[in-house]
């Protein structure tokens, strides 16, 4: 039983990083131009920092998912839970398309802002379900809290 849900982690872990490394093939086409010539408020940070932090939070979100999954796909709690997870997911992924690939900050803020939403929701579906697994996505909503004063000032600044 225990082997179950340490594989149904490591499942969920690697689709997290592999949805994360779909969203920065988009983040790389212009990173490294168009990115550079925004306007970016004091509180930036430097454009190493991105991939460390991104892919702690990928871990940190595929282990709550997984802990999750291993309380029974059957209970309808478990799979509201994770309907909300897959949906904040998918807007994750999409932020970085419309951001860095359509080089549009502003439909990128709308996105974001639905993905706070949905990330709150799912943290309120993870809890009925594990505390823990909920706890595990608090740096996840922190980071993108300031990723989304970052998108509205870099939104603002140009």
């Amino acid at each position: 039983m225990k082997q179950k849900r340490i594989l149904k982690i490591a499942i969920a872990v690697i689709l997290c990083l592999f949805i994360g490394f779909l969203a920065s093939v988009a983040t790389q086409s212009s990173v490294n131009d168009w990115y550079l010539t925004l306007n970016k408020p004091s509180f930036n940070p430097p454009n190493w920092l991105f991939a460390p932090v991104w892919t702690i939070l990928y871990i940190l979100m595929g282990v709550a998912a997984g802990i999750v999954w291993g309380k029974g796909f059957h209970h309808l709690w478990v799979k509201t839970a994770l309907y909300h997870f897959g949906f904040q997911l998918l807007l994750n992924a999409l932020w970085s398309m419309v951001f860095f690939g359509l080089k549009s900050p502003a439909l990128a803020l709308a996105i974001i802002l639905a993905l706070l939403v949905l990330i709150g929701l799912t943290f309120k579906w993870f809890k009925v379900v594990s505390k823990k697994a909920a706890y595990l996505l608090i740096p996840y909503f922190a980071w993108v809290l300031f990723a989304t004063l970052l998108n509205y000032k870099i939104w603002e600044l140009n």
